[in-house]
């Protein structure tokens, strides 16, 4: 594809190298901060989920915006989603599922209803009864296609406190959310570092582009 920007005459507003160096850093650093602060809000906001991912899109979208920035064009800043999806939902389900993990109770129930037979509509509310009788809170799944159906035995872990909202004991894994936050924000790292190098070199150059080639 064709340049679509100008050829700027290059001047005293070029950043040297090493201050170049110096915004790429800062960005990599903000991209983890982010990740970093997301997560924390999740954990202070337990039992709120809308909060961190509110909180996390507007994240994604700081860095999303600091790489067209760095970059000085767009297709990096795009493929950026990609690793702030890993970023967001890292961020957002690591702490309730570490919650789970280290004070929740773990029990068998049977499954004895789905709202959505009963009511109809596309979510599902499952009753669930265990050993002491039918449980107060239901397993939720939000969408069709549910992995479980009326009748099944499973595995579930809830919170004591009743903060955190009962899940499935197989969809628990809080290590898999923090790996996947790792991988995220390395995959920020990774774009960010491209971004740096390849922005030097077009401001360098003199290329001011709305949109890459």
């Amino acid at each position: 594809m064709a340049e679509t920007g100008t050829r700027a005459p290059q001047g005293a507003d070029t950043p040297d190298r090493r201050t170049y160096a110096l915004y790429t850093l800062a960005v990599v650093a903000a991209g983890w901060i982010i990740a970093a602060v997301n997560t924390g809000i999740s954990y202070l906001a337990l039992g709120l989920v809308a909060i961190p991912i509110v909180t996390g899109l507007i994240g994604c979208l700081a860095v999303v915006t600091l790489l067209r920035l760095l970059h000085c064009a767009w297709w990096l800043a795009v493929l950026s989603a990609a690793p702030a999806l890993f970023v967001l939902v890292g961020s957002v389900q690591y702490a309730p599922e570490a919650a789970l993990d280290s004070r929740g109770v773990r029990e068998t129930v049977r499954i004895t209803a789905d709202s959505a037979e009963d009511h109809g509509g596309g979510n599902h509310r499952f009753t669930l009864v265990g050993e002491a009788g039918e449980l107060d809170e239901t397993l939720d799944w939000n969408g069709s296609f549910p992995d479980w159906r009326v009748g099944d035995r499973i595995e579930i872990v809830r919170d004591p406190e009743g903060v955190v909202p009962l899940e499935a004991a197989t969809d628990v894994d809080p290590g898999g959310r923090l790996t996947g936050l790792l991988l995220g924000g390395t995959g920020w790292t990774a774009l960010t570092l491209l971004a740096g190098l390849r922005g030097f070199t077009r401001r360098r150059a003199g290329r001011r582009p709305v949109f890459d080639d």
